[in-house]
């Protein structure tokens, strides 16, 4: 059966489609403009599905809108029908020569050269099999962390894209599905909304830790929530209610959300906070006489000062002025929780922070929620226990009553489920084989698929750093040369050339590898390496141009390296190399002891991406890699 959790009338379904005779070019904004460079780069390597993870109001539809102008034909797929729409409204703006569809149980628009489906439809097998497998260049699957279910994976697996595209804000599961799989492993880029909120993208948030002196534990845990009746019988009590009341009445602005267990529990506090002389309403899919567009017009002018709410703001609806959150309900889901904290933090000119109002009890999981805000940029501590209040960017405020400090102290169980897994991984590699492995023995031999350390820190050493593997001193240089790193893991490979460049250089030893070389110099080697072995022959040396130099050619060889690795890897952005006057060299300026340790650093990056290259290759095209 097909059912649409919102689905707009035929009057709605016109305006998502505004006139292109006003239309001006829309440009994307930083962190859109960041995460299509690295899509860029995913590109150039011939990756075919990667996911992209940025936090809640940073714009993640209109990034898949800027990103598929660069394909024909494009199938968005939602669960939500309002967020079919809105991507079918943005992608519309980016690109009003093309034809747009919806297809959903109302509408099967399937012709379209952007086809907007819901997965409820597209899950069914007659509709998904109206296509062919080929049908569509690019597919984007929208809020990526639900795709791990079965609906997804039988149309991700039907489909044959040129390229899978996955957006989210909250890749990691609270069931432990492993999403980062489906992409394989491959997170083009992906920044948190602290992070975000650091580089003046999002709001500054003031979280405010209420305690809760509920007693959870005599509640029936079902598998993945508490038992509604028994959870109901505790939340609907005025003493709850004046509690919540006067926390939130202490520290609200002026708009407010407030996220509730059950529709039962929203409307009880909506009457109360109305009886208390404050304009609020209950919203979900009983309400009577107010519309969901009607509910947002009213608080974004000021008339409604509180929606009370289960799930319906969780995804796909935008209120920007909104800068009051308010938690009433045991936060059982990290994914649930980050949308939420999401609906607060858009900026607005007459907004300078959120206000975040939480009641935190001693429910399952409640620490789950101070470990959102501990996440940063891989520069925190691994193996030491973490505070219990974690440092913020500036202009931001945690505050915590006492009981509520006392409560995370006593529960404390710290999460970030992925980096855990992929510290579990290193450390068992690592006691195996007695020592730190090398980046190439982690892809090989650890558990965890490697490219993740470099998706989640920026470089296999950033991890080390994170993990406190690194010396004190082995500290200093990642900070001093973190750059430098992250470029020789990041920089875009289509063929090998770069790397073998790196890696001659590397090869004249740890005193002398930094020294500038010219493409005459390496010649010899670059062409020994490429025509040595035969599956590296015939995977990057094999074109037109390189065939004709299968035979040692000085000239012809220079002309390539200086042409296409040289010119290439330092043309990029953010690019730590120089190519002048016929030199290539590092903008580095080591000390020995500097020198020596990037030199190891350097050499393990070099050789895991050169076998991950050709290992790819070869998956991709057939045939066995050669040891």
């Amino acid at each position: 059966m097909e059912e649409a959790e919102y689905r707009p009338s035929e009057s709605e379904h016109q305006e998502a489609e505004p006139s292109t005779d006003s239309w001006i070019p829309l440009k994307p904004r930083a962190a859109q403009e960041a995460a299509l460079e690295e899509l860029e780069r995913t590109l150039e390597e011939e990756y075919d599905k990667a996911m992209v993870v940025m936090a809640t109001g940073l714009g993640k539809t209109y990034l898949a809108g800027f990103f598929a102008q660069r394909f024909t034909r494009i199938l968005f797929v939602a669960h939500r029908e309002e967020i079919l729409y809105q991507a079918h409204k943005s992608f519309k703006r980016i690109m009003p020569d093309r034809t747009y569809g919806i297809y959903n149980g109302q509408f099967k628009d399937g012709e379209a050269d952007c086809v907007f489906a819901s997965i409820y439809t597209l899950g069914m097998k007659k509709h998904r099999e109206s296509f062919a497998p080929d049908r569509f260049d690019l597919i984007v699957v929208d809020e990526f962390h639900h795709a791990a279910a079965a609906s997804y994976q039988s149309v991700i697996s039907y489909f044959k894209p040129k390229f899978l595209l996955g957006i989210t804000a909250t890749p990691d599961r609270m069931d432990g599905k492993d999403i980062y799989a489906i992409c394989d492993g491959n997170v083009a880029y992906q920044i948190h909304f602290i992070e975000a909120i650091r580089r003046g993208w999002l709001s500054p948030f003031r979280y405010f830790g209420i305690h809760d002196d509920t007693d959870y534990t005599k509640l029936r845990w079902m598998g993945s929530r508490y038992d509604e009746e028994q959870l109901a019988a505790l939340q609907l009590r005025e003493s709850q209610a004046v509690k919540i009341y006067e926390a939130w009445d202490k520290h609200r602005q002026t708009r407010t959300i407030g996220f509730c267990s059950s529709i039962r529990q929203a409307d009880y506090l909506s009457q109360y906070f109305q009886e208390q002389g404050i304009a609020s309403l209950s919203l979900h899919s009983g309400t009577v006489g107010m519309t969901r567009e009607e509910a947002i017009r009213q608080i974004t002018e000021g008339s409604l000062e509180v929606i009370f709410t289960v799930d319906l703001f969780n995804e796909g609806v935008d209120i920007p002025s909104v800068d009051t959150l308010l938690f009433v309900r045991p936060t059982e889901s990290l994914t649930v929780f980050t949308q939420q904290i999401g609906r607060g933090l858009r900026l607005t000119d007459d907004k300078s922070y959120c206000s975040i109002i939480d009641l935190i009890g001693n429910y399952r999981n409640a620490d789950v929620k101070l470990s959102l805000f501990a996440r940063d940029d891989g520069q925190g501590k691994g193996s030491k226990k973490e505070p219990i209040i974690p440092s913020v960017p500036l202009d931001c405020e945690i505050n915590l009553e006492t009981e509520v400090i006392n409560l995370l102290d006593e529960l404390s169980r710290k999460r970030m489920p992925h980096r855990d897994q992929l510290l579990r991984s290193f450390l068992e590699l690592k006691n195996e084989r007695g020592r730190t492995p090398t980046y190439l023995e982690l892809h090989l031999h650890g558990r965890s698929n490697s490219m993740e350390y470099r998706n989640e820190f920026g470089s296999y050493v950033g991890f080390l750093h994170w993990a406190e593997c690194l010396t004190p001193a082995e500290s200093e240089v990642y900070y001093r040369y973190e750059a430098w790193l992250r470029d020789v893991e990041k920089t875009a490979m289509s063929k090998s050339y770069k790397m073998v460049v790196l890696l001659n250089m590397l090869e004249r030893g740890g005193e002398n590898w930094t020294n500038p070389v010219t493409p005459r110099e390496v010649a010899p080697f670059f062409h020994h390496y490429l025509t040595d072995k035969e599956y590296c022959k015939r995977i990057d040396f094999s074109d037109r141009e390189s065939q004709r130099l299968w035979t040692y050619n000085e000239d012809g060889v220079s002309q390539l390296i200086a042409r296409m690795p040289m010119t290439k890897w330092s043309s990029s952005k953010g690019s730590m190399t120089v190519f002048e006057d016929g030199v290539f060299s590092l903008k580095l300026d080591p000390s020995p002891e500097e020198k020596s340790i990037l030199h190891q650093w350097t050499m393990d990056i070099c050789l895991y991406r050169l076998h991950l290259h050709f290992e790819r290759k070869e998956q991709k095209y057939g045939g066995l890699l050669e040891q």
